[in-house]
């Protein structure tokens, strides 16, 4: 059995699947969906998450400025969560109160996905990024001024799903 080479960056992918595969199991849509649709986000996701996945635990180094772009954006990722919604400390963490339309039974779980996000990519970029690469790894993290616009537009356009063509993938959000 090899190695893996980069397992916090592995991490950092997994950590992207199960976000966006919560949020799409809650109801409340899929990251990218309203402007490539179900499908074409499905598409999306299911083409590049286990792609980085692979580059991470096997690929050579022509994967790490990619890489450390990935993960770049997988903090900011978790960061526009708590810029957008509301939040307190709890023992030192953070802890969404609301998000994305989810029930208070849902958060706990989903507070547990963005803390693990966050400290995969943090490990990612500190052991396993080449100090060559942080400029794309900082690049990633300025992707998240796009992401945080992607998210606003993103839970207006699936509420506004939800009350006017109700589906299984807007029942969160349905009225």
């Amino acid at each position: 059995m090899s190695k893996v080479k980069r397992p916090f960056m592995a991490l950092t992918a997994l950590g992207t699947a199960a976000h966006h595969g919560y949020e799409l199991n809650a109801g409340v849509g899929l990251v990218l969906q309203p402007w490539l649709g179900l499908g074409g986000s499905l598409a999306f996701w299911t083409i590049n998450l286990p792609f980085l996945f692979w580059a991470a635990t096997r690929g050579g180094d022509r994967f790490d400025k990619p890489l450390a772009f990935a993960t770049g954006t997988a903090l900011a990722g978790t960061a526009v969560h708590y810029s957008l919604w509301p939040w307190e400390l709890r023992r030192g963490l953070p802890v969404l109160t609301e998000a994305e339309g989810l029930s208070p039974e849902q958060l706990p779980a989903y507070n547990a996905i963005l803390w693990a996000w966050a400290v995969a990519s943090v490990l990612a970029v500190v052991r396993e990024t080449p100090r060559g690469c942080l400029r794309w790894f900082a690049l990633g993290l300025l992707n998240g001024l796009l992401l945080r616009a992607s998210a606003r537009h993103h839970f207006v356009w699936a509420t506004e799903q939800a009350r006017t063509k109700p589906a299984w993938w807007n029942r969160g959000l349905q009225p």
